[in-house]
């Protein structure tokens, strides 16, 4: 009986770390959102370059989520997040005692060391908890903090900024990263599943610098009708000639980051590829158009910022929130897939709600919003998430979340660049937000598709 208590009070204070941890990055990521113009005010700069830092952020989460979970499988999943999570408090501390815009970039590339967290913290769950029906209810209770907590952080950001300005936001963020930090060294458990094998740095090269040149490659493209074309073709040239030699360099390394094996596998190619085209889709039909037909006070319907997330950005985000641990707990009954193809369903109806009535009519906007919240935040990304802890091979089990973790950042990124440039052709019309939103459609429906080729993971299932 004791031994029972003190399992469940491990699991309790586990569970206590791996959420400060998750929370601690997703205040990075949305804490901010209302903060921007602030920030642009206080250091005497543009939105367009605070924007910037925002990107670098993001860039850098991406570039790192690429290796450090498989680095975590060598060296100790626990010793990696706690020095993730120390440098993240370091990077925010720079932050808030920025004097100038420049300082603010270097903060924020050193703050996106965490942006494998989440994956992070799923594989330490799933080597703690081997009860498939328990570990799919944590994973989403999680993986739901990466949706934002409850909408409240984003108010929360904007109410710090208005009355104690952008530094306040830093040392709050900076308080939980260093708690978070302090919880997974004191309560999180150590696993090293690939302890002895040697570290593929090459390989981690070359795929970062692929990773890398496709995201600026997508962040000029994104600026339209000021964008450097030859640079974009270039990048993307160079991205392509990267990824030849990743792919080269596996294949001959003795202990690769991924063997080009397990590259041609369903589970890997179909995971990344849906995961890709759902964040392309989805993103930024809510973060961008959606947002900016609120705003609009000629065909929309001219909501102030903060509003417009108060009653639309808040709702989708707290009920993901609340959507997101039941959906892990279906997963292993009714099969991730199936969940998965649910979640995709319901995406591509929510759209066509938001595109036929939601135009047109506030009231239907947010549900067309609140059913994305459901759909997309409160299924689909909780269990693409999932997917790519329980389907990455066992003897390199980081590899396939960190890569996961990649598709979600450069979904996002190709999201605003294709999105709203499909919008601007007819501008900001009626027909431009319904033809950038129709291409968002188009493309959830190709991730609901290509879901159809993810191979069912058995062991995680009941």
């Amino acid at each position: 009986m004791a031994e029972l208590s003190q399992k469940k009070n491990n699991m309790l204070t586990l569970m206590f770390a791996l959420l400060a941890a998750c929370m601690a990055f997703q205040l990075n990521a949305s804490m901010l959102s209302p903060v921007l113009v602030t920030i642009a005010k206080e250091l005497g700069s543009n939105d367009a370059q605070v924007g910037l830092s925002q990107t670098a952020f993001f860039t850098s989460a991406a570039l790192f989520s690429l290796f450090l979970p498989r680095l975590s499988d060598i060296k100790g999943r626990k010793k990696v997040l706690t020095i993730m999570l120390f440098i993240m408090t370091i990077g925010t501390v720079l932050a808030a005692l920025a004097p100038n815009i420049v300082v603010l970039y270097v903060a924020r590339i050193i703050q996106g060391v965490s942006g494998p967290v989440v994956p992070l913290c799923l594989l330490m769950l799933s080597h703690e908890v081997k009860d498939v029906k328990k570990y799919g209810m944590l994973m989403g209770i999680v993986t739901a903090v990466n949706g934002g907590i409850a909408g409240i952080d984003a108010i929360a950001g904007g109410l710090l900024a208005t009355y104690c300005g952008f530094r306040s936001v830093f040392w709050v963020i900076a308080i939980v990263a260093a708690l978070s930090t302090y919880f997974v060294h004191r309560y999180a458990s150590e696993s090293k599943p690939s302890e002895g094998t040697k570290m593929d740095w090459l390989g981690v090269l070359f795929i970062v610098l692929t990773v890398a040149a496709l995201l600026l490659a997508l962040n000029e493209a994104g600026s339209l009708a000021h964008a450097n074309w030859f640079k974009v073709i270039g990048l993307t040239i160079f991205a392509g000639m990267c990824f030849i030699l990743f792919w080269k360099t596996e294949k001959i390394s003795k202990q690769p980051l991924v063997t080009t094996i397990h590259l041609k596998t369903r589970a890997t190619w179909a995971l990344l590829l849906t995961t890709l085209l759902t964040m392309t889709g989805i993103f930024a039909v809510v973060n961008g158009l959606v947002m900016s037909l609120a705003q609009n006070p000629e065909i929309g319907f001219g909501l102030e910022a903060d509003w417009a997330s108060l009653i639309l950005l808040t709702p989708y985000a707290l009920i993901g929130w609340l959507i997101g641990p039941f959906a892990g707990r279906l997963a292993p009954s009714l099969g991730y897939n199936n969940v998965l193809k649910l979640g995709l369903m319901g995406c591509v109806i929510s759209i066509l709600i938001i595109m036929f009535y939601g135009i047109d009519s506030l009231p239907i906007l947010i549900i067309g919003v609140l059913a994305l919240g459901v759909f997309y935040a409160g299924m689909a990304n909780i269990i693409l998430n999932g997917l790519g802890v329980v389907l990455s091979p066992k003897e390199n089990l980081g590899f396939l979340p960190g890569m996961n973790a990649g598709a979600f950042n450069l979904g996002a990124g190709l999201s605003f660049a294709l999105l709203p440039a499909v919008q601007m052709i007819s501008g900001y019309t009626v027909k431009g937000y319904f033809n950038g939103m129709l291409l968002g459609l188009i493309i959830t429906i190709l991730a609901l598709l290509c879901s159809f080729f993810i191979p069912r993971p058995v062991d995680a299932e009941v």
